[in-house]
């Protein structure tokens, strides 16, 4: 007896888009499902560029069989900022809706859902984390070597210049050295998105001061 297959879901786009919270202009990615059971709200690790999770969005989407509205909320703040944001933006978009809540935090986002499940344990219905950061990890050299950067100005400014550099050359070349830098395991979505930010960090950064 042959066994059923599942027939192939079609794969959807992920929309960006720009909104008001907490009077601060907030970027998003967003799959809406036209009959949801539920709503699935991604909060991204730092620096929070919304663009890095193209490609999860919409395989998730994809997995959950169009069951699920999806949305990707990113905002540079620091982390009590951050929280404060996402549940001001819970308390706003799901006033009346009677889907269940589902969040998904990576690395810090994992922290910063947990704080928010505890606000909001009536609108939250379950908490995941992915690579989840909860504590600092002493053994590990990577974070290690951030802290001691972060706390030196003149290793910190020497970062920015270097990052300001790399994103000040033609588009190609940029994206040459990331690929270099991030290796091959990095796609095509996380390049893009990468050069965009150093063009966009760069152009900050050069831009005069009043």
């Amino acid at each position: 007896m042959e066994k059923a297959r599942l027939t192939p879901f079609p794969r959807e786009q992920a929309t960006a888009r720009t909104r008001l919270v907490s009077s601060f202009a907030t970027e998003f990615l967003e799959i809406r499902a036209k009959e949801p059971s539920v709503h699935v709200l991604l909060i991204p690790g730092n620096p929070g560029i919304v663009a890095f999770y193209k490609d999860f969005v919409e395989e998730l989407y994809e997995n959950l069989r169009g069951k699920a509205s999806i949305t990707e909320h990113g905002r540079l703040f620091s982390l009590h900022e951050q929280i404060d944001h996402k549940v001001d933006y819970i308390e706003q978009e799901f006033q009346h809706s009677e889907q269940p809540l589902v969040l998904v935090g990576h690395s810090i986002g994992a922290y910063i859902c947990l704080e928010i499940f505890k606000r909001l344990q009536k609108k939250v219905k379950l908490c995941l984390g992915l690579y989840p950061f909860l504590t600092l990890n002493k053994n590990s050299i990577k974070q290690s070597a951030i802290g001691y950067i972060a706390r030196s100005s003149l290793l910190s400014k020497g970062v920015s210049a270097f990052v300001s550099f790399i994103g000040s050359l033609q588009a190609s070349l940029t994206r040459s050295i990331v690929r270099r830098l991030l290796g091959p395991s990095w796609s095509v979505t996380a390049v893009e998105a990468t050069c965009s930010h150093l063009l966009r960090v760069s152009s900050e950064l050069q831009r005069p001061t009043k």
